[in-house]
């Protein structure tokens, strides 16, 4: 469903998009092209800030978006998925949040007022809350960070770990192609 915020404002959708007919669009939130956006995904810009601005929910090209995803934004923050990005089942993304190119948050993930740089993995149950992980860094499983977490302690990731992002990315992005072509059948 693609719906307005309270503002008058609609998402803008990619033509080369799928929007699963079960996920809410509401707002000031940008498709990119070859974006995939699975079932129960909801995805809201409406909450401005003090003075009524708000900024976009941005989900860049080649990206995922996976069944039951949770993004939103506080008080009109901008919340940025990179490109080649996958944001996997019932994770949660709140903004303020920049997520980078090519990172993977695992499943039921949280991410709250954080910024993600390129190439970052989290793996599932994880929590990331305020603090920034630089490029290519590596979460482990129901691991929670924050800013005074010792980011030097933690693992980097491994080449197994990296191939497993790196497919879910490809996998999501047949998708795609494989549900715009039956789109009008849903």
């Amino acid at each position: 469903m693609i719906r307005k915020n309270p503002h008058g404002d609609l998402p803008r959708v990619h033509p080369s998009a799928f929007v699963d007919p079960t996920a809410i669009l509401c707002g000031k939130v940008v498709i990119e092209e070859n974006v995939f956006i699975g079932p129960y995904a909801v995805i809201r810009a409406d909450e401005v800030d003090a003075e009524g601005n708000l900024a976009p929910i941005v989900i860049g090209a080649h990206s995922n978006i996976q069944d039951g995803v949770v993004i939103h934004a506080k008080s009109g923050s901008p919340v940025t998925i990179g490109q080649h990005t996958s944001i996997a089942h019932r994770a949660i993304v709140h903004g303020p949040c920049h997520v980078g190119n090519g990172a993977f948050i695992g499943f039921n993930s949280v991410l709250f007022n954080c910024t993600i740089d390129d190439g970052c993995l989290i793996r599932y149950n994880a929590v990331v809350d305020g603090c920034h992980l630089p490029a290519g860094f590596y979460v482990p499983s129901t691991e929670r960070i924050g800013a005074m977490t010792n980011l030097d302690a933690l693992p980097r990731i491994t080449a197994d770990a990296s191939e497993f992002s790196e497919d879910v990315a490809h996998t999501n992005n047949s998708l795609v192609l494989g549900y715009k072509a039956i789109q009008n059948e849903l």
